[in-house]
């Protein structure tokens, strides 16, 4: 009797090999966490720290010198009964009540005259633009000095085209000094409105037009189904940083009227610099500021849901 020794092959008990730590696709996330690290970092340091901290000083009378005490909402309350501060917010107001609309159809107006080719309409594209590389400070100076009577040229032109008889102080009340830094403003932003616009209309396709023209469509009918329509999000976008842009206006209050006649133009920016910086009522100031913030991310929440709604409808 035979009996066999062939021997059986034993099994491979060797551990499995270990897939490399350093994936492709790790390696794709680092580089990501690398590229946005220096975003993160600049945003906590500059937006989210100073951001929890002007909330922490609104909760306490903090003076510039000496200690603060915690006084809880006592600095909010204070707001909704101050008159200057209540004040100042209604001429805000007033401000980005004016200067929004008056920005948007002058821009609007401006797009639709350069959209064209040719040399002639990159020439004027470049002269409307002009204006937006000027720093706010040194258009508000520039205009400042336009203004004053029997030295800048606005009051000889006023009196040689019958607006006045003589040289006008434009600034002697509230209301001109309004429309004379509602002027300037709109000289100054409109480029900058004009090139976004031009962007949204050079990306309606032309064929549109030309078909509701071939429909018998006018120029008006097309502008109001076909471009309009087509043009919203930039629309959108420019309304945004427009009524952002007023409600936070400061620099052209403070270089050309001051605040002035009888704080008549005190805009809420402004009223904020007073207070935390003339009168040194810091925590105060922070309350004002910590005010300001939600209602301008509630206004801006607001265009962008009730555009949102218009797109869906």
């Amino acid at each position: 009797m035979t009996v066999s020794t062939k021997a059986r092959p034993v099994a491979d008990v060797s551990p499995p090999a270990r897939r490399p730590w350093l994936t492709n696709r790790r390696r794709r996330q680092l580089i990501g966490v690398a590229v946005v690290a220096p975003a993160v970092v600049v945003v906590t340091i500059f937006f989210l720290i100073p951001l929890v901290m002007t909330f922490w000083m609104s909760l306490h009378d903090w003076p510039l010198l000496g200690a603060h005490k915690f006084v809880g909402l006592a600095n909010y309350r204070r707001a909704i009964h101050d008159q200057q501060w209540l004040n100042a917010v209604l001429f805000t107001l007033k401000y980005t009540l004016l200067i929004t609309p008056v920005l948007l159809i002058t821009a609007l107006a401006l797009a639709f005259l350069v959209n064209r080719r040719g040399t002639a309409a990159r020439a004027f594209q470049s002269v409307f633009f002009l204006p937006v590389v000027i720093g706010f400070a040194a258009a508000a100076y520039l205009w400042l000095y336009l203004a004053q009577p029997s030295l800048g040229p606005l009051s000889d032109l006023a009196v040689h085209f019958g607006l006045t008889s003589r040289d006008t102080n434009w600034f002697a009340t509230a209301t001109s000094g309004l429309l004379l830094v509602s002027a300037m403003v709109t000289w100054k932003v409109t480029g900058m409105q004009m090139i976004l616009l031009l962007s949204g209309l050079q990306s309606i396709p032309g064929e549109l037009t030309e078909a509701a023209r071939i429909d018998g469509a006018g120029r008006f009918a097309a502008f109001r189904h076909i471009t309009l329509p087509l043009l919203r999000p930039t629309l959108a976008l420019v309304l945004v940083f427009s009524v952002a842009g007023s409600l936070l206006a400061f620099d052209q209050f403070y270089i050309m009227t001051a605040g002035g006649p009888s704080n008549g133009t005190i805009t809420a920016v402004y009223q904020i610099y007073r207070v935390s910086f003339i009168n040194f009522e810091l925590g105060y100031g922070a309350a004002l500021s910590a005010m300001l913030m939600v209602a301008l991310a509630a206004v801006s929440a607001l265009q962008m849901l009730l555009l949102r709604k218009t797109d869906h409808s």
